[in-house]
């Protein structure tokens, strides 16, 4: 037998919905999961639908992109935890002029210059855990709650480059021919040289933070609501 199922508020804004057995049950029980997502983005469609340029009010925000979930262990107290897991991966390429000596000799209009290729990747890594507990209070279907919460995490980032143009004989004629993220500095000699490759390292971290918030049932199992919190 499934055990009730209703989404709940996690970060600024949320809607939740459910599978009940109890429809006039408007509020969540013992042994019931939430899963909570993020309606400011719901609430912008909606608005710019009846007149656009209208943004959704918006609370103080947790960490973007989390996941969010509770465990009632009665109806007033329940566990939570939240996942971030982010990995962006992109590219960007420019076209920059052929450096090479005497390559655009002869050259005559409507011929353009010979050109070369620069290009560049760039990715960065972000995860991220928190687990806590979350006491309520309330009357109806307005419930304020609150509780503080654990999290832990790590990030890491890197860049590499491509050129077209060489940088050679340890000069700057072609290394500075190159696009903006060329980054033209020096080696451990001295001489002109272009960054190729770029790390970050992976950074670890761990904090804690305080919330405070309310929700209003709507319809059985369905919430609307709002958090504020802070942390170190």
């Amino acid at each position: 037998i499934m055990k009730n199922l209703f989404l709940s508020d996690a970060v600024v804004l949320s809607a939740s919905a459910s599978f009940s057995q109890e429809e006039k049950n408007y509020l969540p029980e013992a042994g019931d999961w939430a899963v909570g997502i993020d309606a400011t983005p719901f609430l912008n469609y909606a608005g710019n639908l009846l007149g656009g340029g209208n943004s959704a009010p918006a609370w103080n925000a947790l960490t973007s992109q989390v996941i969010t979930g509770k465990y009632f262990i009665d109806a007033n107290t329940a566990y939570r935890g939240s996942l971030r897991l982010g990995f962006l991966s992109n590219s960007a390429s420019a076209m920059i002029g052929d450096a090479t000596p005497n390559v655009n000799d002869g050259l005559v209009y409507p011929n353009l210059p010979a050109m070369v290729e620069d290009n560049a990747k760039f990715s960065n890594m972000n995860v991220t855990l928190g687990f806590g507990m979350e006491k309520r209070r309330g009357f109806g279907r307005l419930q304020g709650y609150y509780g503080a919460e654990l999290g832990i995490g790590m990030s890491s980032s890197s860049e590499s480059y491509e050129y077209g143009n060489d940088a050679v004989g340890g000069t700057a004629v072609n290394a500075t021919n190159t696009t903006d993220w060329g980054q033209l500095g020096q080696d451990a000699w001295g001489n002109d040289a272009r960054i190729t490759e770029n790390k970050s390292g992976t950074a670890f971290f761990i904090g804690a933070r305080a919330f405070i918030g309310a929700e209003y049932f709507v319809m059985p199992r369905l919430a609307v609501g709002g958090e504020f919190g802070w942390g170190l």
